[in-house]
Order: C-alpha cells, then structure tokens, then sequence
C-alpha cells in the first residue's frame, strides 16, 4: 500500500529558506522512496534534475508561485525557463484576482500561456487555491483549465489560508471527469489524509511528508 501511495507524492520543498543541502536530502529520499518527483522552486530546478538523473523520479517546479498575480507573459518566460533547466512537471498558479473578477479572457490566457510554453514538454497542474474560492469558482477554474489543455488541477499552493479536503477533492473531480489528473495539496499529513484525498479521486498527492506518510507516520508539517 505505501508503494503505491509513493508513486503517488510529489515530494515537496517550497519553503523561501530552503537550502542546497535540504534539496539534495529531499532528491535522495525521493529515489530512496520511489516518489512520483520532487517539488522544488525554480531557482533548484537545475540541481535536482542532475540529482535525479537515471532515476525515475521527476523534477517538478512552480509557476507564478505562490500568488498567481503576474502576468502570462510572465509566466511563460518562467515556464520555458524551467524547462530547459530540467523541469518535467510545472504547477502553475492561476490569476486568483482575475477569476474573482469575472475576467474570464485573462484568467484563461493566463492558463493558456503555461500549457503552450509546456506542450509536449512537461506536464502542466494547475493550481486553483481552493481556500480563496467559492464553490461556483472552483468549479469555473476547474472547467477553464480543462479547455486551457491542463493535464491536472491541483487544490493549493500550500501557502495561503488553507490545503486540501476531502470535499474540494471530489468536487474537483466531479467537475474535470475521470482523464483529468487532481493533486491534493497542503495539509496532507498522514496516510489516512492521503487515503481519504485518493478515495475522493486525487491522483497525485503533494506533501512535504511523504517520508513519514509511506511509513505510516503523522507529520506535524504544514504542507
């Protein structure tokens, strides 16, 4: 079962003072643990790629991270960017201010502009940060992704007012049908949430405690 669940997690490492030494733990216990890729800012991109290199563990990065407000130009650049140092997998986060807004042109640009830059290239997740949303913007967000050529859709940066539940998940997962991939994000924490997140039809977990929820452990980490 733990198996399983690994090739599930993103194995996540977005925190500001992050240092070299951490991503290179988080990229060893990654191969260690047979997780699905790390998550790491951009500025590491290059150096966990030649950490990863000859395992099957991805480099996975953030885009527009973590308040979405730049512009899509922007965050084009940044998805390139990324990928041409290594990046397999971008998390981009939407223009939270826009969707609020109802400036639907915008908002799905701004979608656009990452999954173009990323188009056979790199998996494209799109961050929705479900906390700051109603649930008619979820499901809005959700179905614009889609059309946008988003291959998943993902809860949360982890870094605003709350993480992933288990209703989010299935409402996210109701609204994009089953090809869509759903990554529950922040305050997974045990390998209960991440049962529970999965039953509810997430197909990727990211967490910072991916060690400890593949030995059946509880971390007290807040992503």
């Amino acid at each position: 079962m733990s198996k399983n669940i690994a090739k599930m997690i993103d194995h996540t490492l977005l925190k500001p003072e992050a240092t070299k030494q951490q991503i290179q733990s988080l990229c060893e216990e990654a191969k260690e643990f047979s997780f699905a890729s790390v998550c790491v800012n951009p500025t590491w991109v290059s150096f966990a790629s030649e950490m990863l290199k000859g395992s099957d563990v991805k480099v996975c990065t953030v885009i527009g991270f973590p308040l979405g407000a730049t512009t899509p130009e922007t965050k084009a650049f940044e998805t390139k960017n990324a990928i041409e140092n290594g990046a397999e997998e971008v998390d981009m986060v939407i223009n939270i201010g826009a969707l609020k807004s109802g400036d639907y042109d915008l908002f799905e640009r701004d979608i656009l502009a990452v999954t173009e830059a990323a188009k056979g290239k790199a998996l494209t997740k799109v961050i929705i940060e479900t906390c700051l949303l109603t649930d008619e913007e979820k499901v809005s967000a959700c179905e614009i992704a889609v059309k946008a050529g988003a291959d998943y859709v993902k809860t949360s940066t982890g870094f605003s007012t709350g993480g992933a539940t288990v209703q989010d998940i299935e409402l996210m997962r109701k609204t994009v049908g089953p090809n869509i991939g759903v990554k529950a994000s922040g305050g997974v924490r045990s390998p209960e949430d991440a049962q529970n997140m999965i039953q509810a039809g997430a197909t990727r977990i990211g967490a910072s405690s991916g060690v400890k929820i593949v030995q059946g452990l509880t971390s007290d980490s807040d992503y």
